[in-house]
């Protein structure tokens, strides 16, 4: 254990020397995870994180007209693999939120091209903000709603690829879960119809493409709206018609079977004891 901790700490030091940092960066997004005291390691080593941060800022240049390569998209894509492991560390995650390092990543979640540099790395972005909310940390949920996390997440779920979608969609799920989020999204009709109009357009789109995955998070992101007054209110009149008689080709686990049985009777619209839901068979 003392071989790697020193192995690893020599790596920490390398980032900060421009010429090691390339080599440093590949071996410690490598073995970042048979390491658990790497986030204390990089946070509280002298230079690290600006390191770490410049390497994000300059890939900025290549976002607007696109042209990162797949090279450099890997690069910072290390980058952000370090990132996440201090977002996820009970030790660092405060101290990360504090110095308000998630808005560094809000441009690559902005971008537009769905070429394989930039999805790599808004998948990578969303993992760092996915580890965030993992947690479920009020601290982490009041942070995200008060920056500009949800309206992004929201726009990948309308545009994104089915993994892009289905991380960020899990992102306003534990948003939902949390009392605060919860209560700020239904907090207005506008915040309401924006997020239902885009689950809503998704469950469309899944009837040409299905995703048993993504159905699982959309399905958690009603159920948690259901739970709320003004939510019920809402979803009464625009709850998808889908969910109201929905069919095997929906491909729904047991699991997501039963949440949506339970957002149909929070909404007066099934007995649970009458559930007539069609479960997907693996």
């Amino acid at each position: 254990m003392e071989n790697i901790k020193q192995v690893m700490s020599k790596l920490v030091q390398d980032l900060i020397i421009p010429e090691k940092r390339e080599e440093a960066l590949v071996e410690l997004s490598r073995n970042r995870e048979s390491f658990t005291e790497l986030a204390p390691i990089l946070w509280h080593s002298v230079g690290t994180i600006a390191a770490l941060l410049q390497e994000i800022v300059d890939v900025y240049p290549l976002l607007v007209p696109p042209t990162l390569s797949v090279t450099a998209s890997n690069r910072v894509c290390n980058v952000l693999a370090l990132l996440q492991c201090v977002a996820s560390h009970t030790e660092t995650r405060s101290l990360f939120l504090s110095a308000h390092i998630p808005l560094f990543l809000y441009p690559f979640l902005n971008t537009i091209s769905n070429s394989r540099p930039y999805e790599y790395l808004k998948l990578t972005s969303l993992g760092v903000i996915g580890a965030l909310v993992k947690a479920d940390d009020p601290e982490v949920i009041n942070f995200l709603i008060h920056t500009e996390i949800i309206p992004l997440c929201l726009r990948i779920m309308d545009r994104g690829s089915e993994l892009s979608k289905t991380v960020a969609t899990f992102i306003i799920q534990k948003i939902l879960s949390d009392e605060n989020g919860l209560v700020y999204l239904c907090q207005t009709f506008d915040r309401l119809h924006t997020v239902c109009s885009v689950l809503n357009n998704m469950i469309d789109t899944m009837k040409e493409t299905p995703s048993q995955r993504l159905l699982k998070h959309i399905v958690r992101c009603f159920l948690r709206i259901s739970e709320h007054a003004k939510g019920r209110e809402f979803l009464r009149k625009y709850i998808p018609a889908s969910f109201k008689e929905p069919t095997q080709a929906m491909m729904m686990d047991e699991n997501t079977r039963r949440w949506l049985t339970t957002t149909l009777y929070n909404l007066g619209m099934t007995n649970p004891i009458e559930n007539k839901i069609p479960a997907f068979q693996v």
